[in-house]
């Protein structure tokens, strides 16, 4: 089965069409008009309880549509024999299975029934196939252990292997990373992405983890409320405000630019006021958040981590314009922040021409007599600030410190 080409870029694989999924008269979610493309990884997201499941379910013909239709390979979903399904389509649900006393290679095996004929031999070709795929999911070394016997993580290393060996033009996995550590829910979803790249396979999955779709996803499919609230590219979909839309953050904000979840301080007690810059704030601002702590930081250029780490804590964050020095305005306001602070902190910073007003800032408060702590060490203390070093609380542990 072949489905014609797009005019400007690959075949698509699977359409919806005004298509409503639910359970029995009740929608759960509806108007979804969608395509997905060859070797595409296409990734769910949203809260618990809004549809992503009951729509993977509908895609994979384990439920009926309310409404509208489906097609794969530009053949409605309904008009397929489950034979025709099974070497086009693949699935891996979420949920413990237990086959009973079979090995990994066995169970791998299964999914070369839509090639097999009816008495389900399983010839050399066959073989090579479930092999093959046993490798490219990295799991031939568990091939003849017991399937019950494995890992969460490698169990879903053979239910993929099992998918593969179907060898399909799509395979939809429902939270497939639910219950991996973060070595293998890394490594799976590594693994899924290549065959993407490699196989031209078209993967369809359902995920919580916002910054690996931000990743590795071609298209993101935001899921809320009974209805798709957005469709596209990540890095046109996934910003800040769309993702506490999606998940009713006001406790977090996302950062696109890092693709990074940072919890919101909003316990503010006495403020710090962090000199810092190339990264160097930014375990500072962590800690100063989760110890109920104002943050102001400054001057931070806006393409430096620590510009979108300190915004993301919800810091007053003094910044300056890329590759640009400094304006008077600015120094100024940094120099009022400062003093209005009650902790002062130098996160050791590097130094060149265009931040060197940090250092003058910085300068300027030890000779106010305002007490600094520093995360440097002391001869660089010393070649930056000279004499004025003497004055500065140099930190083993911040933490400790920042408490006295």
């Amino acid at each position: 089965m072949t489905g014609p080409k797009n005019a400007n870029g690959p075949k698509k694989v699977m359409e919806t069409r005004g298509l409503a999924v639910g359970y029995g008269t009740r929608t759960v979610v509806a108007d979804i008009n969608q395509e997905m493309l060859k070797g595409q990884l296409v990734c769910l997201l949203g809260p618990n309880g809004s549809g992503k499941t009951t729509i993977l379910r509908t895609l994979a013909r384990l439920l009926a549509p309310l409404k509208g239709a489906i097609y794969l390979d530009n053949r409605l979903l309904n008009d397929l024999t489950s034979h025709e399904l099974a070497r086009s389509l693949a699935v891996v649900l979420t949920g413990h299975m237990s086959p009973g006393l079979v090995t990994a290679f066995d169970f791998v095996a299964m999914g070369r029934y839509p090639h097999t004929g009816f008495l389900g031999r399983l010839s050399e070709h066959d073989i090579g196939k479930i092999r093959e795929s046993l490798h490219l999911v990295n799991a031939t070394g568990i091939a003849d252990r017991y399937f019950n016997e494995l890992s969460d993580g490698e169990k879903q290393k053979v239910l993929v292997a099992r998918a593969l060996a179907q060898e399909p033009e799509v395979i939809i996995l429902d939270e497939p990373t639910v219950h991996l550590d973060l070595k293998h829910r890394l490594e799976l979803m590594a693994i899924l992405s290549d065959f993407c790249r490699k196989k031209g396979i078209t993967v369809i999955i359902s995920l919580h983890d916002v910054d690996l779709a931000l990743k590795l996803a071609e298209t993101v499919v935001l899921v809320k409320d009974g209805a798709i609230m957005a469709w596209g590219p990540p890095d046109k979909i996934l910003n800040g405000e769309t993702v506490a839309r999606l998940y009713d953050l006001d406790c977090a904000r996302f950062d696109s630019q890092l693709g990074t979840i940072e919890l919101i301080n909003g316990r503010h007690g006495k403020t710090a006021f962090v000199v810092a810059g190339g990264g160097t704030g930014t375990p500072v601002y962590r800690l100063l958040a989760k110890g109920g702590f104002g943050i102001v930081t400054g001057v931070i250029h806006e393409n430096d981590i620590d510009f979108y780490i300190s915004r993301s804590v919800g810091a007053t964050v003094i910044g300056a314009k890329p590759f640009q020095d400094v304006r008077d305005r600015t120094r100024l306001a940094a120099m009022a922040a400062l003093e209005k602070a009650d902790l002062v902190i130098d996160a050791g910073f590097p130094v060149g021409p265009a931040n060197r007003c940090n250092v003058e800032l910085l300068l300027n408060a030890l000779g106010q007599g305002r007490r600094i702590l520093t995360l440097r060490e002391k001869e660089e203390a010393a070649d930056l600030f000279g004499p004025e070093a003497e004055k500065l609380i140099y930190c083993k542990d911040l933490q400790r410190d920042i408490a006295v």
